[in-house]
């Protein structure tokens, strides 16, 4: 039998599923910009219950228990800071990331792969160093080579980004959703113009 019948007895506030809340840490900073940390409003008002955070701005809907109802949060705060993470793990996603979701030898945005600068068949390894983001056209078209032999070039050298570094790259990437009430938090470390 299909599991979604279940979908047909229970109802559900609109909107109610879609509301994140902005999660931002001690010192009133985002966790992460990309991606940017948010909560479910279901794990945000347990933390709210549970005196985890405090909340700093809520949305115009309510959820109500048999005894409450409660404004929905929109931004929530840690109550503890959370000491931010300085070494940068080595992912896919940190490594297009770094890239700014470009290949690094056309600067296309589409199909995005990785490769290898120095090919594992010459002795080149897995690392921040050796790897890059790379369309599929570019990447089928070094294949195996070299750089010289395959005619490309690099835009810029691979190396290990910092965590700050990736941090301030994830800015240049915002949601499809930014909520008004998030707005006084995401940017305001950033330098004001004159």
């Amino acid at each position: 039998m299909d599991g979604d019948f279940r979908k047909d007895f229970v109802k559900v506030t609109a909107g109610v599923t879609d509301h994140p809340a902005l999660v931002l840490n001690a010192d009133y900073r985002p966790l992460s910009y990309y991606p940017l940390s948010l909560w479910s409003w279901q794990d945000a008002v347990k933390a709210a219950y549970m005196d985890r955070v405090d909340i700093v701005a809520e949305y115009d809907h309510y959820v109500h228990s048999p005894t409450t109802r409660i404004k929905i949060p929109s931004v929530v705060v840690l109550k503890d800071y959370v000491i931010p993470q300085k070494r940068v793990a080595f992912t896919r996603f940190n490594l297009f990331l770094r890239d700014e979701f470009k290949c690094q030898y056309c600067g296309c945005k589409k199909d995005l792969t990785f490769d290898h600068v120095v090919p594992r068949a010459s002795g080149g390894v897995t690392s921040w160093e050796n790897v890059v983001a790379a369309c599929s056209r570019c990447n089928l078209k070094k294949a195996a080579k070299s750089l010289k032999r395959s005619g490309l070039h690099l835009q810029k050298s691979p190396r290990c980004p910092e965590a700050e570094e990736l941090k301030n790259i994830g800015r240049k990437f915002p949601p499809n959703h930014l909520h008004d009430s998030w707005m006084d938090f995401l940017y305001w470390d950033s330098e004001l113009e004159a």
